[in-house]
């Protein structure tokens, strides 16, 4: 009897242990099973990388008769001088510059004792042409960005949406609205146009501890195209300017960066100085994601000028140029009627006889998707297509690189500007003015 009483607890404790080790396996097999799903969308990531090299490739250049230059930049650009950035002016020229951009478009927040549109990135620094300009908030809870920038931001938060943006382009600026579908009250303006995509609002989709998974296993491999696992078309936003570019007036879309360089984790000494850290939105990450392309004549430079006046005309088009480079893209209407009114491109307007030629190129085979007043009326793939329009209204394109794989697959890579087609009745000599197709001729 002793025996068997001493044996129990060593019987009852064996048991515990195996218990434990049960337990053990169980859950390291959960976490095991956990990771499946990074996993894959590692492989996917690969898979998406090998994809892009082979389209690089198959690049067509463009074609040697265009009449435009296509410069690539960014717009919606923050540093250090508003407080919500840790950036540098160095990091910026720096980012700018091995992303070999035309163009950078600063739009700093405002602060009360000092000019901050004044005082960021102005003029060519390393090749590259800054604008400066500011992000403000109306008192009716709009988001504008005014370039170039307003000489008093800080106290712009009093006054009226539809007052800063009359007083912005009295002065000869422009003033878009960014974060779109988060007011309405902007759609009674005449702003100059709209952010039909923002880096910065597409990320806050993200589930913190997916992206951290996701991180773990791609991050050292994949960091920029990890964006692709949360990349959307911006749906709301593109309804909202398909309304607004409907109601006679150009309405121009761009993309916002809204580059802060701010978000990631660091260890700094009491100087400042950086010990440890980690950044995952880098000016050079942010600039390789989404560009908008500026088209101006071969005839011109690219100045300050030249730059806001193809901006204002609508002469764009944003494009997510982490897949593919797509300098040479051009929407173009053929009249096919009257030579008086023959040609535009992507922001000018031109009178409606029931006959004209649409003309869409891109360097890569893909699938352009057309638009009327925001409604999908026809697609076709390749390299060079044509669509005929029979009716007025606002025509746009949308180009598709369907041979690239999961994440990336049936997402756009370029959306352009609106080619407007009047109705004849409604036209007046004031509408050819907005063609510089038709000024040159």
């Amino acid at each position: 009897m002793p025996g068997k009483d001493a044996g129990e607890p060593q019987a009852g404790c064996l048991r515990s242990s195996n218990m434990k080790r049960k337990i053990l396996i169980v859950i390291l097999g959960l976490i095991v099973l956990s990771q499946i799903p990074f996993a894959y969308r590692r492989y996917r990531l690969r898979r998406l990388r090998n994809a892009i090299q082979q389209l690089a490739a198959q690049r067509v250049p463009p074609a040697a008769e265009n009449e435009y230059t296509d410069y690539k930049g960014v717009i919606h650009v923050h540093s250090s001088l508003g407080g919500h950035s840790t950036g540098t002016f160095a990091e910026l020229i720096a980012a700018a510059k091995a992303n070999q951009l035309d163009f950078v478009i600063m739009t700093e927040h405002p602060q009360a004792e000092f000019d901050t549109a004044a005082m960021t990135l102005n003029g060519t620094h390393a090749g590259v042409l800054f604008i400066n300009g500011n992000e403000v908030a109306s008192a009716d809870g709009d988001r504008l960005l005014l370039i170039p920038g307003n000489t008093d931001p800080a106290f712009l938060n009093a006054r009226k949406t539809q007052d800063i943006i009359k007083e912005q382009k009295a002065d000869g600026g422009l003033a878009f609205i960014t974060y779109p579908a988060e007011s309405r009250n902007w759609q009674s303006t005449a702003a100059s146009g709209v952010e039909v995509y923002n880096l910065f609002t597409n990320a806050r989709q993200i589930n913190p501890v997916v992206m951290f998974f996701d991180g773990l296993w791609s991050y050292r491999s994949y960091p920029d195209l990890m964006f692709a696992n949360f990349f959307t078309r911006p749906n709301e936003n593109l309804k909202l300017w398909d309304e607004a570019i409907t109601s006679h007036r150009t309405f121009v879309a761009i993309a916002g960066n809204d580059a802060h360089s701010n978000v990631g984790l660091s260890l700094n000494d009491a100087s400042g100085q950086q010990w440890l850290g980690v950044k995952l939105d880098p000016y050079e990450r942010s600039f390789r994601v989404v560009r908008t392309h500026m088209l101006i004549k071969k005839t011109e430079t690219l100045t300050r000028e030249t730059l806001l006046a193809a901006l204002s005309q609508g002469h764009c088009y944003v494009s997510f140029d982490i897949f593919a480079d797509p300098s040479g893209f051009s929407f173009d209407a053929e009249n096919l009627v009257t030579v008086e009114y023959p040609h535009a491109t992507m922001g000018d307007w031109l009178p409606s006889f029931g006959q004209t030629r649409l003309v869409a190129k891109a360097p890569l085979n893909c699938r352009f998707v057309l638009y009327r007043d925001g409604i999908e009326i026809d697609q076709k793939a390749g390299t060079a297509v044509e669509f005929l329009a029979t009716r007025p209204g606002r025509y746009r394109v949308e180009a598709y690189l369907d041979m690239l794989p999961s994440p990336a697959s049936g997402k756009p890579w370029i959306i352009s500007n609106p080619i407007y087609l009047e109705p004849i009745l409604t036209w007046t000599p004031a509408k050819s003015a907005r063609n510089p197709s038709k000024q040159a001729s």
